[in-house]
């Protein structure tokens, strides 16, 4: 029996995946899961018990992801489940910002009388706009969220180039090839008319925005920042809009400064606000941690790397070590002295530390938990599991 806790409220359609048989959710304090949104896990207190965490979403700025990785704990996030949810925002802002559809939706709630309709017809040149059609959309970053961008905003007619220095192989096959692949980022800020951001916070990315990079751009430019709110310095925005050496910024990052701006549009962190965004962010989380915790197999994890092996062996051990020289071979020493045949091993490391798989043809759980336990004392050791195969034992 597995034991999950959950913060914040998860969309039922993904703790579902948790059949009853085999999971106990939010019972004692001992989970060996954690599923949450939005909660701040900075401050908490993990127990020895969890193996995992799984944020149902993409970004895991709440989560203390380095002190997670020192404990071996896997932290996985769920990206592109939220990704359609995002690009529709985006495209409705880019709408927005050259049709001034808020403030004649607005100016006619003040209208009265019986000719209405007469007034507003007289009237409606004011807020008179401009069309998207031919203009240059410039898409920083292509990893789910961005591709979608470029790809729509290209169906839009716009002229869309893209700048990812380390876009990866599935999204470039999902990527149109009308959409340019800029050589750096000066080439892209200096030609757009239009600049979103959709890359995820960190130490290379905070301030990737600043002003600096705001000269380069066009005075008719408009930003959008619907990535993180550190990836922008507000500060710079504001004082190139108030100079006029940039049209507006749209960002979806609440901040006391930006408000009440004429050329600023601020939005309430709305981007993966849909209930079909909610739900495929839980299916997908659920659907993963449940996956790890059955097999040991990592797939989406933010601080491990990605290791799948199919599992057809009695049992399988799951190692979680410092990234150091002959690894493997203290690892199958140890099994070969317990008189243990390898059937399967795969190792893979990210950064200091490694994740290994090793399935074993020994169905002696005294012997297996011999092993395991001569594992755990390797000082560069950080966690061992054993995990039975259902289907086989």
């Amino acid at each position: 029996m597995f034991h999950i806790q959950t913060f914040n409220a998860i969309a039922p359609e993904g703790m579902a995946r948790f059949d009853k048989e085999n999971y106990a959710i939010n019972e004692g304090d001992a989970p060996d899961g954690i599923i949450l949104r939005s909660q701040k896990l900075h401050d908490y207190a993990f127990p020895a018990s969890v193996l995992a965490v799984a944020r149902a979403g993409a970004g895991t700025n709440n989560v203390p992801v380095k002190q997670c990785t020192e404990n071996g704990i896997v932290v996985f996030n769920t990206p592109g489940a939220n990704a359609n949810a995002v690009k529709e925002l985006v495209i409705a802002s880019l709408l927005l910002s050259v049709r001034p559809i808020l403030q004649g939706a607005a100016w006619v709630q003040t209208l009265t009388g019986e000719d209405v309709e007469t007034q507003a017809e007289a009237n409606k040149a004011q807020f008179a706009g401009h069309e998207l059609e031919g203009k240059k959309l410039g898409v920083i970053g292509l990893g789910a969220i961005g591709a979608m961008v470029a790809n729509d905003a290209y169906r839009l007619g716009m002229e869309v180039m893209g700048f990812d220095p380390f876009v990866s192989v599935d999204t470039a096959w999902s990527i149109s090839r009308r959409v340019q692949r800029a050589q750096d980022i000066n080439e892209l800020l200096t030609s757009c008319d239009f600049i979103t951001i959709h890359v995820p916070l960190s130490e290379k990315t905070q301030g990737m925005i600043g002003a600096a990079e705001i000269a380069k751009m066009k005075p008719t430019a408009k930003l959008f920042n619907f990535a993180r709110g550190g990836i922008v310095d507000d500060a710079a925005v504001l004082k190139a809009i108030d100079a006029g050496d940039l049209a507006g910024y749209t960002t979806d990052f609440a901040d006391e400064k930006l408000l009440h701006h004429e050329k600023v549009l601020v939005l309430p962190h709305l981007g993966a606000s849909t209930d079909e965004a909610e739900i495929n962010c839980a299916k997908m989380a659920a659907r993963t941690l449940k996956h790890f915790l059955e097999t040991g197999v990592i797939k989406r994890s933010v601080n491990f790397p990605t290791v799948e092996m199919a599992f057809n062996s009695p049992y399988r051990l799951t190692i979680i070590n410092k990234n150091v020289p002959n690894m493997l071979g203290q690892i199958s020493t140890a099994v070969a002295e317990e008189g243990i045949n390898i059937d399967n091993m795969i190792n893979r490391g990210r950064d200091d530390f490694a994740y290994t798989l090793v399935d074993i043809t020994e169905d002696d759980p005294a012997k297996v938990a011999a092993v395991a336990d001569k594992l755990a004392a390797n000082p560069e050791i950080i966690r061992v599991r054993v995990i039975q195969n259902q289907g086989v034992c």
